[in-house]
């Protein structure tokens, strides 16, 4: 019997636990969200999201048991809560087993048949439990709650439960004994102190309707809050070590998404679903009402004070945990992307110049135009543009005839030249370069001279355009240098991010191009397929079979990339004669467009489709282009 303020106790205690069981089953499905939206491509994100989904299962049904639910709902909960925990054995040692292969130890056979005969087992257990064998009828009065009787199939379960999970843990032992870089036996060993997490959750409902748990309540109900303490902790630990397998993002991304992850997901949600639980039973307690208005409210505070301060402190925890020493670089990458001047902004400035340059001296239109590779291309007009004839407009450049800082007479309009006003990489006397013109259309054929307030006000407003040019000119060529550093950049990310488990076979071979990277790389290589340096200069000359097409073609790069694009576009075409049928428009398009030559918009009316549509189905050809590469690459490895 228990007395007094044992009774007290004990009722602390269940309801500790009914809250940490809501908050452990919150944070498992975010973190099951967060498996099946990142990694799920590999495998050992996958077997994770499977003891995730189990978990999810065990203790949202046991949150949703109540004192004011039938026997019948109650029944039928803690029978789809043994679902949960009848899979998670198998789960576990198909994660192990997914852990060691990543680890350098793939399977032989063995091991996945033996995760797979564990599987099976499971579904007897699940066929036993349907049929009333692994579990007897309900005990609403049981002790220390109510539970399903157990039988001697129980017991069988609870040794196979048991044998598993050892088993499990062997694997995990075998994998971190591989690991040879600190970071990856950190995060293995992490893996192996959270994997005891869903164990020890599911482990107290297994002594359900046992002598242990009926004689000492006190004793089985603390033990239970510990290990859901422990269970909510070593899950997320277990999800941090887990988010990065499979991804070649930096561990500072990895790091900052998942924590902003769980802040906004199970930190808000516990933190609102507790602090209802606390207005309901004040409303209660005084009021003998246990729900008040007060209980969306406080709901509704929560979250909007929660997703406040996780705005304002996510840099703050970023900067302190994340960066370390990379700090500076890092912010100077991030004023970069907020003060970056994009086309739009450029435009909006430019208009702006224009707008006060018609305003100074009255004039009817006026333009900016940029030179690029000894081109001129208009970048914005104000006023009327039928004043200037566009395609006539590289025409000015001969009209500039030294480097003065004068105007100079075209047709309607004044040119002004904006030359580049910073020259500390030139010589004294070297010329600056020409980035473009600012034009200024007369108000009459009268006005040929500006007055000199006007003059003045003019080439100051031009000081100002050739700022917005340089600009452009600068961040121009850091997005080509980018985009040349890119597919190195994703190259080294992904062998380091794969190195960490698995130290010599990912950094002795040559490591497979992502599908999107290999349609772009081919969409270059197409365009500039007779010739050019995005044919030669291509990322895919690094693929073995284009190395040995190199030798057959007697050391010809170009030769041998041609002979590989057109043996891709051949496999996208279909059987029989040529055709002009929905089946052989991605064939079509390779051919007419870039082995042909021809233009788009006699592609797309021998077609009959919109430009718009053309330029979707390329894609879509391009994208098989590269999944037959791919495939022929590792046929030749």
């Amino acid at each position: 019997m228990i007395n007094g303020w044992a009774e007290n106790v004990l009722a602390g205690l269940q309801t500790l636990n009914q809250i940490l069981t809501a908050g452990i089953a919150i944070t498992a499905f975010s973190l099951f969200l967060y498996a099946l939206s990142f990694n799920l491509r590999d495998r050992v994100a996958r077997s994770f999201a499977l003891i995730l989904l189990c978990v999810v299962i065990v203790f949202t049904t046991e949150a949703l048991q109540d004192k004011s639910i039938s026997d019948n709902v109650l029944e039928s909960l803690l029978r789809l809560q043994w679902f949960g925990i009848i899979f998670l054995p198998a789960s576990y040692l198909h994660l192990s087993d997914a852990v060691l292969v990543t680890a350098g130890r793939p399977s032989r056979g063995r091991r996945r048949l033996a995760v797979r005969t564990t599987y099976l087992i499971c579904l007897v257990f699940v066929a036993l439990l349907l049929s009333g064998d692994l579990l007897g009828n309900l005990i609403s009065n049981g002790e220390p709650a109510p539970h399903l009787q157990r039988t001697n199939y129980t017991g069988a379960f609870t040794a196979f439960y048991i044998a598993a999970m050892i088993w499990a843990a062997i694997n995990f032992s075998r994998a971190y004994s591989r690991m040879l870089t600190r970071s990856g036996r950190r995060r293995m060993l992490y893996l192996m102190v959270g994997a005891t997490a869903p164990a020890l959750g599911s482990y107290p409902f297994l002594l359900y309707g046992s002598s242990i748990a009926s004689k000492f309540p006190l004793i089985f109900w603390g033990s239970v809050v510990v290990i859901n303490i422990l269970v909510a902790v070593l899950v997320i630990l277990m999800a941090y070590a887990v988010a990065f397998f499979g991804v070649s993002w930096p561990d500072r991304v990895v790091k900052s998404r998942l924590m902003k992850w769980l802040m906004r997901g199970p930190v808000t949600a516990s933190a609102a679903l507790g602090l209802m639980t606390v207005v309901r039973r004040a409303g209660d307690l005084f009021d003998n009402n246990p729900y008040t208005a007060f209980v969306p409210f406080t709901m509704v505070a929560t979250v909007l004070l929660m997703e406040h301060l996780i705005t304002f402190a996510a840099p703050l925890w970023e900067r302190w945990f994340f960066q370390g020493s990379d700090h500076g670089e890092l912010q100077i990458l991030q004023n970069a992307e907020e003060r970056l001047l994009t086309q739009s902004d450029l435009q909006q400035f430019l208009e702006s110049v224009l707008a006060a340059v018609r305003d100074h001296v009255q004039s009817p239109s006026a333009f900016v135009a940029a030179l690029d590779e000894d081109e001129l291309s208009l970048v914005v007009m104000a006023g009327n543009r039928a004043m200037l004839d566009q395609d006539a407009l590289t025409e000015a450049l001969n009209k500039i005839q030294d480097d003065q800082r004068r105007e100079f007479r075209w047709g309607n309009f004044w040119i002004l030249p904006l030359y580049q006003l910073k020259r500390q990489d030139l010589d004294r006397d070297e010329t600056p370069p020409l980035l473009g013109l600012l034009g200024v259309a007369h108000r009459d054929e009268s006005s040929s001279v500006f007055e000199k307030d006007q003059r003045d006000a003019l080439w100051l407003l031009a000081d100002r355009a050739t700022l917005a040019l340089q600009d452009r000119l600068m961040q121009k060529r850091i997005f080509r240098s980018l985009a040349d550093i890119q597919p190195q950049v994703e190259m080294i990310q992904r062998l380091r991010a794969a190195s960490q488990y698995d130290s010599t076979a990912n950094l002795l071979s040559e490591p497979k191009p992502q599908e999107a990277d290999l349609a772009n790389w081919i969409k270059d290589a197409l365009t500039h397929y007779w010739g050019g340096p995005k044919l030669t200069n291509n990322p895919i000359m690094k693929l073995k079979i284009v190395q040995d097409l190199i030798k057959e073609s007697d050391g010809n790069a170009s030769n041998a990339m041609r002979t590989l694009l057109r043996s891709a576009v051949d496999q996208v075409k279909p059987e029989g004669d040529r055709r002009f049928t929905s089946e052989w428009i991605l064939y079509n398009i390779l051919e007419m467009k870039f082995i042909e030559g021809r233009k788009v918009r006699e592609v797309a009316g021998r077609l009959a489709m919109s430009e718009a549509d053309l330029y979707r189905k390329q894609r879509v050809a391009i994208e098989v282009m590269a999944r037959v590469i791919l495939k022929m690459e590792e046929e030749i490895k």
